[in-house]
């Protein structure tokens, strides 16, 4: 059956609506950051550069590190952005465009985000990489899928809903497996990740607001099940993992720790702590090729 029109919809070069991309202009490992000004910051490390695009805020640059082809984009904030993308990434190579019909055969991608984040717990340092081997959504995004969850993550899920009256149900999803087993190394920690739907009353700031629920932060940090505890917070983790669950993609979240929200500290060299990152997940995704 063909996809309507209003229901997938192109550009008039055949692209895909928001991210202006055609499927020869991605490769199968994409790397994503929030913030557009970001992408060069990826991109500076590739041997060349095959292929621009800038559309909203979604930048993508598409290259070459030696034999391995890479995407970097830049997604913006929170989950209702990670649904677009995940969304028109997956149909650039899992429908026919031109046909607007389902391939019979699906294609999986690897997309790492590279992102910011802030520590839940007192012993994670500002300037430390965290990947993220669960994310805990306190969005609603979800509510509008049929999310499959492990026993595992409902009961992190009741349990969370249960501590914390919030008038949302979280969902919790885990990284791929394959993606977790590859990032499993000396230069990152390993965390339980918080995605709020703001930045600030749904992290737990207040600046000339009140906010709702007292003792909202002394929640996240003491609550845990056996040694799952919640490691940090930011903005898009859980939506990466929640769609890429729902559409057959590998995704994996990893953090430069640029605050301590127990502390009350920021970093003062925060582009600098990013752009080691980014050297990091690029030397451990290159390394990963010349072992195979």
């Amino acid at each position: 059956m063909s996809l309507k029109e209003s229901e997938l919809i192109l550009n008039k070069d055949r692209s895909v609506y928001h991210l202006n991309l055609r499927p020869e202009n991605i490769a199968d490992t994409i790397l994503t950051v929030g913030d557009p000004s970001r992408v060069h910051m990826v991109s500076k490390y590739f041997d060349d550069i095959e292929f621009e695009m800038n559309k909203r805020e979604f930048i993508t640059h598409t290259g070459r590190i030696g034999d391995k082809r890479i995407t970097v984009m830049s997604t913006g904030m929170g989950t209702e952005n990670i649904e677009i993308v995940l969304t028109e990434l997956d149909a650039l190579v899992n429908i026919d465009l031109k046909k607007r019909e389902l391939k019979k055969e699906t294609r999986s991608l690897n997309i790492i985000r590279i992102g910011t984040s802030g520590a839940l717990q007192e012993d994670i340092p500002i300037g430390s990489f965290l990947i993220s081997e669960y994310g805990v959504g306190l969005d609603n995004l979800m509510v509008f899928y049929k999310l499959p969850q492990t026993d595992f993550e409902q009961e992190i899920c009741d349990q969370l809903k249960g501590e914390i009256p919030l008038p949302i149900t979280p969902y919790c999803v885990k990284a791929d497996e394959s993606l977790l087993k590859m990032f499993d190394k000396e230069a990152f920690i390993k965390g339980n990740t918080i995605t709020s739907p703001g930045f600030y009353a749904a992290q737990g700031r207040a600046l000339r607001t009140q906010l709702a629920f007292d003792g909202f932060m002394d929640k996240l940090v003491y609550f845990h099940k056996d040694n799952f505890w919640l490691t940090n917070f930011e903005m898009e983790t859980s939506g990466y993992y929640a769609m890429s669950r729902l559409l057959g993609h590998k995704a994996i979240s990893t953090n430069a720790i640029l605050a301590n929200r127990i502390k009350g500290e920021f970093a003062k060299d925060s582009q600098k702590i990013v752009d080691k990152l980014i050297k990091c997940v690029i030397e451990t995704i290159t390394e990963e090729d010349t072992k195979a």
